[in-house]
Order: structure tokens, then sequence, then C-alpha cells
């Protein structure tokens, strides 16, 4: 890996930033990308426990990730990407997230803004963001505010200036940024428009804090990034207004990474699971000879397969449903449709995600829990990831739009 490589902050504080990007495999195809994330999930899993443990940011990870080509995989085929299906996309995820979930979520935004640039910018935008990715550029997010009721509200200031166009705000829950070549983020214009704005990772006035303390998903340097009178490239300012009356498919598509992602952790607890039992768990006393012939342990395995092969099967089926939408002109009706079967998807596996990785440590039994395994690792995940957004608005989202057709209010999170 390359050395570090580091900026000064106005506060005189050292700033790790990544390293040059470097043209990455050129994945062709969607047989490949799953071949690639097969591939790679085992070097990711190395090492899991202890990043977790000792909260060891994910560098070389990353890098392998971006090397590989699967940063790629939404860049559409007429700007030289591979665009594979949203259901291998999801799968992908899955299959990265089941080794180290805080690694598959790191570039979960990258590609919720890559659906965004598909829909809002113009031609020559798409160009030149869509030449950074396939060149090895990564993108990160600067997430919401803190500031106001709700969670779309934006005081993060645009202004033209002698200079140029300068941002400033502070931002939260900024996943990826700390790996980023480019942070984009939704601010204000001087006319009050909102705007989608690139900034470079490396540019003067911007400072990406390490501040995440959640008690899951410990590695995503999901902290604080503040613009203060930060350059912006006026070239790649993008005005979110038509969007408000224009359906897409952004939304459900970023939904659906969040789904796999936590389909990924059910997925990682049931192995554990299956392996702890197998080599470590002793059989109850005068009951059976090993663990793998208690009935019940055995009733229980059988029980959490079946919840997770119908939660994979509802996330694949949303995939394809996106898959299926995307090939026409994009409805109010479809994208509502897009968003309803993503919102099936993410219920099932927000619910096994749960459901595995608690039951990891029942069936495992209590030396299970002892610190050195780091098995609650995976329900600690769990907890948080499935939290970015409340699954009990996607259970209101589905009733009601069975019950009285109403369709999902389009934002990032349906």
């Amino acid at each position: 890996m390359a050395s570090p490589f580091t900026q000064t902050s106005s506060d005189g504080s050292q700033e790790r930033l990544p390293p040059p990007p470097s043209r990455p495999h050129l994945i062709t195809c969607d047989a490949e990308a799953i071949e690639i994330a097969h591939a790679l999930a085992p070097r990711l899993a190395e090492g899991a426990s202890a990043r977790d443990r000792g909260r060891i940011l994910p560098w070389e990870e990353i890098e392998l990730f971006t090397a590989s080509g699967l940063g790629t995989l939404t860049v559409p085929r007429q700007f030289g990407g591979p665009e594979v299906s949203n259901e291998t996309l999801a799968r992908v995820f899955a299959i990265l997230a089941a080794a180290d979930a805080s690694v598959a979520q790191i570039p979960q935004n990258q590609f919720g803004v890559l659906g965004l640039v598909r829909e809002a910018a113009s031609p020559g935008q798409q160009a030149r963001i869509y030449a950074d990715i396939l060149a090895g550029h990564r993108i990160g997010n600067a997430g919401p505010e803190r500031h106001g009721r709700a969670i779309t509200h934006v005081t993060t200031q645009l202004a033209r200036t002698d200079e140029g166009l300068r941002l400033t705000g502070q931002r939260y829950y900024s996943t990826g940024s700390m790996f980023a070549h480019w942070i984009p983020t939704r601010a204000v214009d001087e006319a009050g428009r909102p705007v989608f704005v690139w900034v470079r990772r490396d540019a003067p006035g911007v400072r990406v804090v390490d501040d995440w303390a959640g008690f899951g998903q410990t590695t995503t340097a999901s902290g604080t990034v503040i613009f203060e009178a930060a350059p912006v490239d006026a070239e790649l300012l993008i005005d979110l207004t038509p969007l408000a009356t224009r359906p897409g498919l952004a939304g459900p598509q970023s939904q659906l990474i969040q789904a796999a992602i936590d389909a990924g952790i059910a997925a990682g607890a049931v192995a554990a699971a299956l392996d702890f039992v197998r080599t470590k768990t002793r059989a109850w006393p005068f009951t059976v000879e090993t663990a793998t012939q208690d009935p019940y342990i055995i009733g229980e395995v059988g029980r959490l397969e079946i919840d997770l092969h119908a939660a994979e099967e509802v996330l694949a089926r949303a995939g394809h449903t996106l898959d299926r939408i995307a090939a026409a002109p994009v409805t109010a009706e479809s994208s509502a449709e897009a968003s309803v079967a993503v919102a099936e998807a993410k219920i099932l596996t927000t619910e096994i995600a749960l459901e595995a990785s608690e039951r990891l440590l029942e069936l495992a039994g209590s030396s299970a829990t002892r610190e050195g395994y780091n098995l609650g690792r995976f329900w600690r995940d769990a907890r948080v990831h499935t939290l970015h957004d409340p699954v009990r608005w996607k259970y209101h989202l589905l009733g009601n739009y069975t019950l009285n057709g109403a369709l999902p209010p389009r934002h990032q999170w349906n």
C-alpha cells in the first residue's frame, strides 16, 4: 500500500489523505462482478474482528476494493463502464458485507451519488464524473446536518466570491469521506435553490473529522465534514430543483444497497453461528453427545436459513424490479413501485440481520460472549446500520400503498 498522505488543517492538526487514484480493473459483465466480490471477501474478512476491536480504519481494504473495479459497477456502458444490473449490485454488497460490514458501507454513498448524477447531471458533467470513477477516484459523502427538525434540512451555503464558488457548512454521518477524493454534498445557493456541489477532499477549507463513535460499524469513519469557504468546482454544480417533479430511481437504488448490507450482516452472522456450533459449542448435559445433535439448535438453524433465504430472495426480486423499471421511461407510478419493492426487502433484511446476530450468541452458548471471539460485532453492526432509516416507515409506506394506493414520497431514503 502507498505511504500515507497528510495535509495540515486550519487548526494545525494533521489529516490523513487517500493516496492519488490509480486506474482499477475494468469489469466487463455481471458474472465477473460477482466473481470478483467473492474473491475479495476473504481478504476483507481477514482481520475484520481485529479492526472492529481496535477501531483500525480499513485504508488498505478500501484500496483493494477500488483496485478490484467494484467501485465502477454502475457507470453506464456509453461512458465505458460495466453498468451491471441492480440485482448484481445488491449481491455484490451482500457478499462484501458478510465479510466486513464496515468496509461494505464505506462505498455505499458513492453509488447513491452516482444514481443522482445519472438523473440530474448534464451529459458533460456525467462524462467527467464517470471518467474520474473509471480512473479510480472515490466519492465520499457529506451527510445530513444536525440543525432543524427534519433530516432534509439544509443550511450549508454556497456563495459566489471574487475567487469563485465557496462552500461553508458542517455535515455529519459522512461515510466514505475520510477515504474519498471527491466530497459532494447538498447545499443552498444565494437564491435559496437546492444544489449539489463537488469539493476535492484535499481542497483548502475542508476538514474531515474522525469523530464517529457508534458502538457498531466502528470503522466506517462516518464522522464530520467541515467546509470553511472551501472551493467548489463550478463545472460540476448540479441544480436539484427539477428532481422535485421528476420521478427517478436514485432513492430506491440507494435503499437497495442499504438492504443488501443488512442481508450480508445476516449471512455473516449465520455463518459464524454454524462455525462456532460445529467447532466450539458444548452439548447440554445429559442430552446429546455434540451440540450439532441438539434438536433445538438444529431447528433454530433451519428457521434462520429459511428467514435468511426469504430475505435474500425478496432483495433479489427488488433488484430485478428496479432493472425492469429502469428499462423504460420512469413514471411516478413505476418509481413508486420501485420504492415499494425495496421497502419490502429492507423490512426483511432488517429483521433477519437483527435476528441472526442475536441468535448467533444464543445458539453458540455462553462461551461465545468472550471478548476474544468478538461475535457481538455482528449484532452491533446490524443494530447500527439498520437505524439509518427507520424501518417503521417502511411498514407504513408498504401498507399505505397497498391499502390506499398512496405513492411513497420521493427522496433518497425511499
